[in-house]
């Protein structure tokens, strides 16, 4: 069991969580929780290490079962210890260390969406969850958005990480993938059509900005057309996830209705 924080597995983890670059040189990020750790286990995402504490559920323990049967080392860590590594409240006593996945883009791109500068780790991930749920086949990450394999992203994800290829790229790279079969829509607040009037069923990406200074000069540039979600009332704008969440499901339901 480990019982000290100068363990070299601690100090590891603890700066995977910790730091952007340390899990981009690594090519590993932490994941935390058993419905997490569920997750990604079903997706057969690829674990380098399971910790777990004495206390861990009967669920919880089932999943570090099914890890180390592919051969994942799996340490007990002492309580206290694991607690100071969570980024919750309350830990539920299990930490999985797992390898950044190869992205490869389908084939027949047809419905992608764009995070451009969305800052906010739990925006980025309920923006993430809500792109597995509608279908997205593809997420493309501008520069200046936060990293989608820290902690509070993650958690907000909900597993939508083992279901979506992720790509950080820069404007040229993404304007290469898009022509010339996806039409680039901007979500903008108060400019644009609005989003019940246009026609959103050809092959398109969906560009959603941040959330204190909206879309990039690049994102404008590279936007054929501005969409818009009509707001009778006095708020100037939608949360990122929010407006994206609403602008995804209309693109479903004109396809389903086509």
């Amino acid at each position: 069991m480990i019982t000290s924080s100068q363990n070299s597995k601690i100090q590891e983890v603890r700066a995977l969580l910790g730091r952007r670059q340390t899990r981009e040189e690594a090519r590993s990020f932490v994941i935390e929780g058993v419905r997490l750790a569920e997750e990604a286990l079903a997706a057969g995402c690829s674990a380098r290490l399971v910790l777990y504490s004495a206390d861990l559920s009967a669920r919880g323990q089932a999943v570090v079962r099914g890890f180390t049967q592919r051969g994942v080392e799996a340490e007990e860590v002492a309580a206290m210890l694991l607690d100071s590594l969570s980024a919750t409240e309350t830990s539920q006593g299990l930490l999985v260390v797992l390898a950044a996945q190869e992205t490869a883009l389908p084939a027949q791109l047809d419905f992608v969406l764009i995070a451009d500068q969305v800052r906010d780790p739990g925006n980025l991930g309920t923006l993430l969850r809500t792109a597995a749920a509608a279908g997205v086949q593809a997420v493309l990450l501008a520069p200046g958005t936060a990293d989608a394999f820290a902690p509070k992203v993650l958690r907000a994800g909900m597993g939508a990480h083992f279901h979506l290829p992720l790509c950080s790229l820069d404007w040229a790279e993404m304007k290469e993938i898009c022509k010339p079969r996806l039409k680039v829509f901007l979500a903008e607040a108060g400019a644009g059509a609005p989003c019940w009037q246009l026609d959103l069923r050809a092959p398109l990406a969906l560009v959603v900005g941040g959330e204190a200074e909206g879309a990039s000069p690049e994102a404008r540039q590279a936007a054929a057309d501005l969409v818009t979600i009509p707001m009778p009332g006095k708020s100037e704008s939608l949360n990122a996830a929010i407006a994206a969440c609403i602008l995804l499901f209309e693109i479903v339901r004109q396809r389903l209705h086509s």
